[in-house]
């Protein structure tokens, strides 16, 4: 009989949510995406110590031997994620996510200008833009920089996302792929509630499912790769879902677990469900965000968190100059 794993890959595409090169070699995804702390947490790896000295190097010998260490720190964190990702995407067949800052959240003007740099340094080396997705938070202010980024054919993933506002928010913007954080909706709903959930029940399943089947029933060409998991049931109740982004531990239990594995999320059942459309502006986001008291908090709680990462990564290289 097939593994769980084998199976999924025939109803969805897998990526893997990792900076480590050797899990991406070894489980082969067709993607690859990270975020800040994934590549911190390689970053502090002996067998990526090769890499920082020379993202570290290159950034002295941009700015010349005067420069002092805070400067030659952030000019290596600027190329940190795009060295990761283009060591990923001579492994993968597909694309890589590469975050932008996260302490950028809130600024529309600033994100696109990143973007655009990050986009330059891949195809500098080479690689095209349609092998990356930029990764931006799921604010206002980030949907609307990736409306114009989308425009420019640079290609957008947004992530930290938990409410259906941003999902439609996003798909209205034409974004090209979104990041439900599965697991992250859990955690919330267990702590508010006290409750444990499995299968269909879990909350953060439940966000997914319902985001897909609106996504399917009126064609938009936005995708869907839910991300951020906590158990491998969330992700059997998610085969058939566009993509899902998956940690090495959870793609090692999927590729060692033989059993059926029934398709749960469809693009032909969508088309005949009953939901309604809505319609989006600043005025309804804003409004259905306040309301949701849970992708309020954790929408603020991601984006707090990356950007404690993104801090922690620049002493980490300044101690390193």
């Amino acid at each position: 009989m097939a593994t769980l794993l084998e199976q999924l890959r025939q109803m969805t595409k897998v990526v893997a949510d990792t900076g480590e090169f050797e899990s991406i070699v070894k489980y082969q995804p067709q993607d690859s995406t990270t975020n800040p702390s994934l590549i911190m947490a390689a970053a502090k790896m002996p067998a990526y110590a090769a890499l920082i000295d020379s993202v570290i190097a290159d950034a002295k010998a941009e700015l010349g031997k005067d420069a002092d260490k805070k400067s030659v720190a952030e000019k290596a964190f600027s190329h940190l994620a795009v060295a990761f990702g283009k060591k990923i995407l001579e492994i993968v067949p597909g694309r890589v996510s590469t975050e932008i800052d996260a302490r950028l959240s809130y600024d529309t003007e600033a994100t696109i200008k990143q973007a655009r740099e990050i986009i330059a340094l891949y195809e500098k080396d080479g690689f095209t833009r349609e092998r990356v997705l930029i990764k931006i938070a799921s604010t206002w202010e980030g949907i609307q920089a990736a409306e114009t980024l989308e425009k420019e054919g640079i290609h957008c993933n947004m992530t930290l996302l938990f409410g259906l506002h941003q999902a439609v928010a996003c798909a209205e913007a034409k974004v090209t792929l979104i990041s439900p954080f599965v697991g992250r909706i859990l955690d919330w709903y267990k702590k508010d509630t006290g409750k444990d959930y499995k299968g269909a029940e879990d909350p953060g399943v439940r966000s997914v499912t319902a985001i897909y089947n609106y996504y399917k029933k009126f064609d938009y060409k936005t995708v869907v790769m839910g991300a951020s998991f906590r158990n491998m049931g969330e992700i059997t109740e998610l085969a058939g879902c566009d993509l899902l982004t998956i940690s090495p531990k959870l793609l090692e239990e999927l590729n060692s677990t033989e059993g059926d594995l029934p398709r749960k999320l469809d693009p032909d059942a969508a088309k005949k469900s009953s939901i309604e459309r809505i319609e989006m502006n600043k005025e309804i986001f804003a409004k259905m965000h306040a309301e949701d008291r849970m992708a309020n908090e954790k929408l603020n709680e991601g984006i707090d968190g990356f950007s404690a990462a993104l801090v922690d990564l620049e002493k980490l290289l300044a101690e390193k100059v």
